[in-house]
Parts: C-alpha cells; structure tokens; sequence
C-alpha cells in the first residue's frame, strides 16, 4: 500500500492480495451460485493452486460470493485439491438455510452455465406515496407527491432490542400516519429495510434480532400486514437495492453506510439481479487479526468498516473517549461534533475508512460491473463525511488510475432521507 489507514497500519486490502495471487494463476475456477427458480451465477476465475494463500484467498472470494449474489447450492468447479480444502463457515451456510429455506449444499465439480434474471425498476412516480426506510437506531418516512417530496422525518427507535414483533409494526404505523397527514390521500406504500427481503417477506434482518423465534413469523409479514391495513399496495425492497434506484442511473453500486453497510446494485441494462448484497457481511480486509464482527464471528468483514461500527471500531486507536453507555448513533454524532470543531483526532477516523473505502472499490470492481458508486448513509454526513470521500478519491487516483468508477454524493438531505423517498416509488398503482 502506499496509503496506509492511518488508524489500522495492519489493514490489509484484499485486492492487493488477489492480483498478486492472479499475476501467478493459470489454472481455471468457476463458482457458481444456484439460488431461488433455479437461477444460477457464475464467476470465471484463475488461481495457482500452489500459492501460499490460495485456500485463504479462494474461501474469502466463495463468501464474498455468498453475501453479493447468494444461493443455496455451491458449485466449485477446479482444481480438486484446492476445491476440497475450501470450507463455507456455519454462519453464513446457516443465514443461507435461512434466507432460501434449504440447507446449503456444496457440489465439488463441473458448474452449469449462468442464468440470471433481472428485473426492470422504473419508479413510479404519480399518486400520493409513502415511502419508510428503516434502520437499526432510526427510521425515516416521506410522504410523496407526484414524484415530489412534501415531508420527511426521522424518528429514533431501538428494533434490534425488541422481542416483540408489534412494537416494530407500531412505531413503523406511527410515522407512516404523520407522513399521511401530508396528503390528501394514501395511494400507495413503498419501503427500504435493512435485511434479505424476499417477495416482501424478510427473510432474514439484525432489526429482527431480538424477537423470538415463535414469533419471527409476524415480524417476517409485517408488511403484508400494512398492506391489508392501509389497503392500498405495498412493496418492500432492501436497503440497498433502493440505494442503488435513488441515484437515477444505471451500472450504480449503492452502500449505504449507517448501523450497518447496505448496498444494492443495478446493472448497465437498468435491472436489479436480485442478488443479496449484504456486502455487510463480505470481505474487505486480508488481516487475520482485524476486528470480528459480533453477529457472524468473522473477521476483515465489511459492517466493521463501512458504517458506525466503524466509527466505533476507530474510537481507541484515535484516542477518543466516550461513556461505555453511549449508543452507536451518539457515539458517530458525538464524533461529528468533535469533526466540525477541527479535532483531529475525528480527522483521523474519516481517513481511515476513506482509504479503506478507496482499496475496496476495486475489490467490488472484481464481482460487480459498475461505473457508478453511490454512497450514503449517516457516516457520511457533515465535513467528515467530505474528507471520507475526498480519501477514497485520493487512493484511487494513486494506486488505481485505470479504475475508471465515479464517485457520487448526494447532497445532505438526500443522504438523510432520499431512500425513503426513492422507496415510495417502488409500488405500481393500477388504475
């Protein structure tokens, strides 16, 4: 690297690490990713099966897979020995199990060809909308008009600490009905969550983490259940699809940096994949001894660089006290306090996940084909989110200039609030 993250010297970047070991690969690999309907993704790779790192290096390229595109049967298709010592870890087959509702299977052997689909999102734009995003420590509404925001608000609430299902339908309810008083009338519900949310069921979220499993079933249909109460059409898509349709344009590679890193990705062609991108959960960083993720156990993995538990992450190394009570969200706002008052100390912790910001894009390069890279989210809000951003730049322009993806932010309100804006797009009202 010939820039370090000046808080995390032992950052790792995994691009580096893959074109190094690609520079020696001649032996072909296909992981292929077969998943709902029969869909099938399928990544054409090169390895050296005698490279010092190469089970290393192919295992976090399979999760990385895992996490972008899912699938619950895994085709490794290569040089035997080395396809024999790759292993998927429990979580992540698990979440698999979750998310697609039968066990994962790893088939080691010759991969089918690719059949993906896609769908077209437009956004639609007439009628009175309400479109909600909702995150771990907070939830914006809108209330829309003919494509035109006319309210947008925030409201605090605590999701991931709460066993019971109705208090995330009600405090949900609460904004939607103040966001209604907006317009003259309800035509439609559109929404943005954190999670894998599949036919506007979740499948799996963190916000949902604390309800019990007997349960889950009513936190899983709680949007169908805004749909039979408000009796006007409702659709559910995840964070970072909705990221990705907030830009406006296509080949766009959305992360939205907030609790959690979302992201969502349209192709060149204007179409979601349908792919999972929980890119909170797939690997930026090669260090063997880089921070764990609390709720998948693993390390180098993208929430812990890429949101407020960075932020938090940095906290130590920046010499940066706060009360062991403190939140997430007052911890991150206490640092923009410290960031608009020139503490460099706060400097630090904004370049430090600009550089790393800067090393993964084209590490996403590798999986995604995109020309666009949309950021948002409450980490990068006010002067540090600037300088954030001002780094990744810096790094690309020095060690990636034939990376050719442009780098977008929205101006400070459509950071806030433009998901829940670019959600109420998401329902077809049929006349």
């Amino acid at each position: 690297m010939n820039l370090t993250p000046p808080l995390d010297p032992s950052f790792q970047p995994p691009i580096l690490a893959w074109r190094a070991h690609q520079r020696t690969a001649t032996v072909p690999l296909v992981v292929a990713l077969e998943r709902e309907r029969g869909l099938i993704s399928r990544y054409e790779t090169r390895v050296n099966p005698a490279w010092p790192a190469a089970v290393r290096d192919v295992e976090r390229v399979v999760k990385f897979l895992l996490w972008a595109r899912g699938g619950w049967r895994l085709y490794l298709d290569g040089p035997r020995g080395l396809c024999e010592q790759v292993q998927v870890r429990s979580f992540d087959a698990e979440l698999m199990r979750r998310v697609y509702e039968r066990p994962l299977e790893i088939v080691r052997g010759a991969a089918p060809p690719a059949q993906e689909a896609g769908q077209a999102v437009a956004g639609h734009r007439h009628g009175c909308r309400l479109g909600f995003d909702l995150g771990a420590s907070d939830y914006k509404v809108a209330a829309v008009r003919d494509g035109e925001p006319v309210f947008t608000a925030e409201f605090p609430w605590d999701p991931c600490n709460q066993p019971d299902p109705d208090y995330h339908y009600r405090r949900l309810n609460e904004g939607l009905r103040a966001a209604a008083q907006h317009l003259p009338r309800v035509d439609a519900i559109g929404g943005s969550t954190a999670g894998v949310v599949v036919e506007n069921r979740i499948m799996v979220a963190s916000l949902f983490r604390a309800v019990l499993p007997e349960k889950f079933a009513a936190a899983q249909n709680m949007f169908l259940r805004l749909r039979d109460e408000w009796q006007v059409p409702v659709a559910v898509a995840n964070d970072g699809d909705v990221t990705a349709l907030a830009f406006g344009d296509h080949a766009v590679l959305g992360v939205a940096m907030g609790s959690s890193e979302a992201a969502g990705f349209m192709d060149g062609a204007g179409r979601i994949r349908g792919w999972l991108n929980e890119l909170a959960f797939a690997p930026v960083d090669f260090n063997p001894a880089a921070a764990a993720d609390e709720w998948s156990g693993d390390r180098g993995v993208g929430a812990l660089y890429f949101s407020q538990q960075a932020v938090n992450k940095l906290l130590p190394a920046a010499g940066i006290e706060l009360p062991a009570t403190m939140g997430l969200p007052e911890r991150l706002q206490a640092v923009q306090g410290l960031m608009a008052a020139g503490d460099v100390r706060a400097a630090r912790i904004y370049e430090t996940i600009g550089v790393y910001l800067g090393y993964t894009i084209p590490w996403y390069a590798e999986f995604y084909d995109y020309r666009h890279l949309l950021v948002l989210g409450r980490v990068t809000t006010g002067v540090g989110g600037e300088l954030l951003v001002a780094q990744a730049r810096k790094v690309l322009a020095e060690e990636f200039p034939e990376i050719t993806v442009q780098l977008h932010v929205p101006d400070e309100k459509s950071r806030r609030h433009g998901q829940a804006v670019a959600a109420a797009s998401l329902p077809e009202i049929k006349q």
